[in-house]
């Protein structure tokens, strides 16, 4: 019953990598660390006219993966994200991402990008070094 099953995989697997090879924006998404031929072709799918997006940022939207927002006077709150786009390729990235950090693939880079961040603690000085 597996046999098949394989096979099928095997056959439809091989007619992605086809298409991706021989698809430009495909091979560029792959460029980008922990993109494979799959969300490649996921994500070039959803975004069927490039011209409607007139900046970067608004690709995250497009997908679903802006936070909410919820404002009203003094208070100002960030939630999780929408999910209002296509969930194909929302659980494409996500599932993605997941399993680079199963497998421990950018946990370094994320870190180092973390610490970058992180505020440095306050040095204070003795007050004879201060007055010298």
């Amino acid at each position: 019953m597996r046999a098949p099953l394989q096979a099928e995989y095997e056959k439809l697997h091989k007619a992605v990598l086809a298409f991706v090879r021989e698809d430009a924006v495909c091979r560029r998404l792959m460029t980008v660390p922990s993109v494979g031929p799959v969300v490649a072709v996921t994500s070039k799918s959803a975004v069927d006219d490039p011209s409607r997006i007139t900046k970067s940022k608004a690709v995250g939207a497009l997908f679903g993966l802006t936070p909410t927002k919820y404002q009203s006077g003094e208070k100002d709150v960030t939630g999780g994200i929408t999910r209002a786009g296509d969930e194909m390729v929302r659980m494409s990235l996500l599932s993605d991402d997941i399993s680079d950090l199963d497998r421990g693939a950018h946990i370094a880079a994320a870190r180092a990008q973390i610490d970058r961040f992180r505020p440095v603690p306050n040095v204070r000085l003795s007050p004879a070094r201060a007055a010298a």
